[in-house]
């Protein structure tokens, strides 16, 4: 796996904090620096996600399709499928996450709690490896709600 990131901000883009990820796979990420009201020439535009919120919603795209993988293999009647993800990090440099904690939503047609459950655990356990990275320095928990569809 590979991905190529470029700053934007010096060829006079819009954001002068901009950056762009080629990934391996051929897809194209915007990703912008927050503003910086004091020195503005060193922050973004908040025009794009921040380089963390994508490490966030790439853990949260890990982890749902997990349980979605999960749960179709187990022939649940899965209909939608939601992970909400919140974060703490550390006040000083190097700001790490802390603590993260996804939420599921989980929809379906007489898909078991259990089911859920269990397909959560074994995502957070074995098969999420953005979620078990983070969970060399973050407390990572969970929760979800079953929704009948």
């Amino acid at each position: 796996m590979e991905c190529t990131v470029s700053w934007t901000g010096g060829s006079g883009t819009e954001s002068p904090m901009g950056f762009l990820a080629e990934t391996g796979s051929g897809h194209v990420v915007v990703m912008d620096g927050a503003p910086d009201a004091s020195r503005p020439e060193n922050g973004g535009r908040n025009l794009a996600p921040r380089p963390m919120e994508m490490m966030l919603a790439g853990a949260g795209g890990c982890t749902a399709y997990d349980v979605v993988l999960i749960l179709k293999r187990g022939r649940h009647k899965v209909e939608r499928c939601s992970v909400k993800v919140t974060s703490e990090r550390a006040e000083k440099d190097p700001k790490v996450f802390t603590k993260i904690h996804l939420h599921f939503t989980v929809a379906g047609k007489g898909v078991p709690a259990a089911a859920v459950e269990r397909a959560i655990a074994l995502s957070h356990e074995t098969y999420c490896s953005a979620t078990i990275m983070l969970a060399k320095t973050a407390e990572v928990t969970t929760s979800f709600d079953l929704v009948e569809a």
